[in-house]
């Protein structure tokens, strides 16, 4: 499993573009508990509002939402197309017309379109249209079974539904059909195809299809650095021994202490399951129900076991352990039996928390990479300046936030850490990119200190960080202005809050002598207004006139592009929005007839001047 991916369904978004629109979005709202979106203009009263109908649908779509458009179908497909990947991993989007009189399931039909289309259907009272066969004919997607249940050969579904299409019905069969025979009821029975119902290890034929009731609880305890390969092999061989179907395995449970092991995140992966994980005093309340209690664990971290504690605290008070400890060198595992099969929102434990540093970009949509919003929308909470949140518009509007002020930098990190170690996805937002000049270095920086130097709790050192990269300041500026970058360059943040002055100074004189480009961020403050005015009159020394950018509120309504020159550089044309570029020696401005752009050559031109102008070599 891509352990980035939002472990629950996310919560779908009526998308309206019209008054009528969103009376019906409200109803349905109701019903299925879902996010309304409406037009700015044209559905001023709806909770969350967006202007561009087409940027914020694909939007949603890239972040993983479901949309549900209350407006012609073709206005959905048109913003979605661009984006398709795969039928088994797109997003659900669903057309509703105006009046509420048909739901077309668009995209998404093996992803939980279908199941979604059906539950809007039934709440306006639509007629549900659609167009994949097995849900026509028998009113169930068997590439879908009901939560808590798993196809485990997926891939074999595009040859053997349509083999079940084209035959005369399904043979149904399997020690655990009693709890799928309500769902298989209007499958025609018969010979051409057979769906076995079964937890225990099977090897399906050619035109078969397994389903497995996802009821037990593998837990898993290892020595710190245990490798993935002899803790995968210690589980799959015994599964094999205890005839489990790898696919009826719920989740990896493991000791809170266990969250940072990458043999239980890989296991995890392997396996297409969440790693949950439990704190010491729960595991310690299972002591009595442990079958090969250890003293020596006991003695390491405080409980007599983790492998069976793990596995009956995820199986719950009525669950039962089938499957004793059994151990390797350094790894252990066993199996447990909960009641009746477990959906992933509803497994115990907790999730081992995150720390997710995502670049935003400089404030639009469009400039916002798909993992970027993917992992927003995958977030339990929002840290950041409110400033770059608010920037984040309707999409993320539904995510509980906590802003702080500029200059609380530390607060905020510290913050999410610490949050992440109680099983929190915490998304920090940062503009730009997470690792320029933003909140990266100082998570880490956190992480390499110990609780008794300034650093975070041994729980907060324990949670996963990933970051998401964003398209920086400088990218953005150059972008914007030409081709400014095209040679070596550097960036130099002129705030000498945290570095002092003569370091930076030194740094511009380096950059100078280097002949450099030079990104200046944090230009000025309020307070601070004599450093750029410095860093000019050190760089006119070492290349004179050269040409200036400078670029401010990138990617925003009022951005603005201004071509200076080096020693005309007006301090007071400057703010903290404002990223300033100046040129190399080498670095031209040419004046076109769409306007300015500036350049820096990066050596073609001797292969330039040694082509006549009908494109031969110059003798």
């Amino acid at each position: 499993m891509d352990q980035l991916k939002a472990d629950t369904p996310a919560k779908p978004v009526i998308l309206c573009l019209s008054s009528a629109g969103l009376a019906l979005a409200g109803r349905l709202a109701e019903a299925i508990d879902a996010d309304i979106h409406g037009h700015a203009v044209r559905c001023p009263d709806a909770p969350h509002h967006f202007g561009r109908a087409k940027p914020h649908i694909a939007d949603l779509f890239c972040s993983g939402r479901p949309v549900i458009g209350i407006c012609a179908a073709g206005i959905l497909i048109r913003a979605v197309a661009p984006h398709l990947r795969h039928k088994s991993t797109d997003a659900p989007v669903i057309a509703v017309a105006e009046g509420g009189g048909v739901a077309v399931p668009l995209v998404g039909g093996h992803h939980g379109a279908i199941t979604l289309a059906r539950q809007v259907a039934d709440a306006v009272g639509a007629t549900l249209a659609i167009t994949t066969a097995g849900d026509d004919r028998w009113g169930i997607p068997l590439d879908e079974p009901p939560s808590g249940w798993r196809l485990a050969n997926k891939a074999a579904a595009q040859r053997v539904m349509p083999q079940l299409l084209a035959g005369d019905g399904a043979f149904i069969d399997g020690d655990c059909l009693d709890g799928l025979n309500d769902w298989f009821e209007n499958v025609p029975r018969g010979n051409a195809v057979s769906l076995t119902v079964t937890r225990r290890q099977h090897t399906p034929s050619e035109s078969e299809l397994v389903y497995c009731p996802q009821d037990v609880m593998l837990g898993v305890g290892c020595a710190r650095g245990c490798g993935a390969d002899e803790v995968i092999e210690l589980v799959m061989q015994e599964l094999a021994s205890a005839d489990i179907n790898a696919a009826s395995v719920a989740g990896v449970f493991s000791v809170d202490l266990k969250a940072d092991e990458p043999a239980l995140q890989a296991l995890a992966a392997m396996l297409a399951v969440p790693l949950r994980i439990f704190d010491r005093e729960t595991l310690a309340a299972e002591a009595p129900r442990l079958a090969n209690p250890s003293k020596v664990v006991e003695e390491e971290i405080g409980i007599p076991g983790v492998a069976e504690a793990a596995a009956l605290a995820a199986a719950g008070p009525d669950g039962t352990l089938f499957h004793p400890k059994a151990k390797s060198a350094n790894a252990t595992m066993a199996l447990a039996l909960a009641p009746h099969p477990v959906a992933k929102a509803a497994l115990g434990g907790r999730k081992p928390g995150r720390v997710i540093l995502v670049g935003i970009g400089p404030g639009q949509a469009e400039w916002r990479t798909p993992e970027a919003s993917r992992l927003i929308l995958g977030a339990d909470e929002l840290v950041g300046y409110d400033l770059y949140i608010d920037l984040l518009g309707a999409v993320a509007a539904h995510i509980p936030r906590r802003d702080f002020k500029l200059g609380e930098e530390e607060a905020r990190c510290r913050y999410a850490l610490e949050a992440a170690a109680t099983g929190k996805d915490v998304a920090v937002i940062c503009s730009g990119d997470a690792g320029i000049y933003a909140m990266g270095a100082l998570v880490y920086e956190l992480l390499d200190r110990s609780q008794e130097d300034g650093g975070v709790s041994d729980a907060a050192r324990r949670v996963e960080v990933v970051s998401a990269p964003g398209i920086s300041a400088l990218q953005a500026a150059a972008a914007r202005s030409g081709a400014i970058l095209g040679h070596d360059f550097c960036a130099i943040s002129l705030s000498d809050l945290l570095t002092p002055w003569e370091a930076i100074e030194k740094r511009i004189h380096a950059a100078g002598a280097g002949d450099f480009v030079v990104a200046f961020y944090n230009p000025v403050s309020m307070r601070r207004r004599t450093q750029l005015a410095a860093a000019r009159d050190i760089l006119v020394g070492y290349r004179g006139d050269v040409p200036v950018i400078l670029a401010a509120n990138l990617g925003r309504p009022d951005e603005t592009i201004r071509h200076r020159t080096l020693a005309s550089l007006d301090i007071d044309e400057v703010d903290m929005l404002t990223t300033v570029m100046v040129g190399a020696s080498s670095s031209r401005r040419i004046d076109l007839g769409r306007g300015s752009a500036v350049y820096t050559p990066r050596g073609y031109a001797r292969h330039l001047d040694s082509t006549d102008t009908d494109g031969k070599a110059a003798s």
